[in-house]
């Protein structure tokens, strides 16, 4: 739908607020930044700033305040809503199971929000989808043009092959962390106690 911010850049938005507890548009844009979330996903500071406004239309966001700026107007401080919460949480749990690299790595971001054996299942459930995609390209080569012949349609089938295969690994190591105790989540957190998403 033409003007809808997509899952990956709702996700982080409302993952920082969530976070911070309340946070301005361009809160949001430096944190986002000091992630360098412009180097593993397509979002930029343009996307950060529409999805903080639509959010907000939608009632996934709220105004608290306005706070003001060294430079042109007021600065909006936003809180997130009930519906937000339910938003966050819905994107999160479909970004860890996701194909898209860039949704899930979203998810990773944020996957310390969840209870841990609930992190657990869903990465399983990614380890799964990755290795069927591999599987399922790999049984497409024989439909598809000569290997030599342009497009290269083979090999091209062979790259993404790849791509979900590395993938598969990488998800596999990091579930076999989680499952080792690795990390803290949401049912590890102490009442009050504050986090930054991430994997470090």
């Amino acid at each position: 739908m033409a003007g809808v911010a997509a899952p990956t850049v709702r996700l982080l938005v409302l993952g920082v607020v969530r976070t911070r507890g309340e946070a301005h548009g361009y809160a949001v844009h430096r944190e986002l930044m000091s992630w360098r979330v412009d180097t593993w996903t397509a979002v930029k500071p343009p996307s950060i700033y529409h999805a903080v406004k639509q959010l907000e239309r939608e009632g996934k966001l709220h105004s608290v305040r306005a706070e003001p700026s060294p430079r042109g107007p007021a600065r909006v401080v936003y809180g997130i809503t009930e519906s937000g919460v339910e938003e966050f949480f819905r994107l999160l749990e479909g970004a860890l199971i996701s194909p898209d690299i860039e949704e899930f790595g979203a998810g990773i971001a944020f996957m310390r929000s969840l209870p841990r054996d609930r992190v657990v299942e869903l990465l399983a459930q990614q380890l799964t989808v990755s290795r069927q995609i591999g599987v399922e390209l790999q049984d497409m080569k024989p439909q598809w043009p000569d290997a030599a012949e342009p497009p290269h349609a083979q090999h091209l089938l062979d790259l993404w092959t790849g791509v979900f295969d590395a993938n598969a690994r990488w998800t596999a190591a990091m579930l076999g962390r989680v499952r080792a105790g690795e990390f803290s989540f949401a049912d590890d957190q102490t009442a009050g106690s504050a986090f930054r998403p991430g994997i470090t």
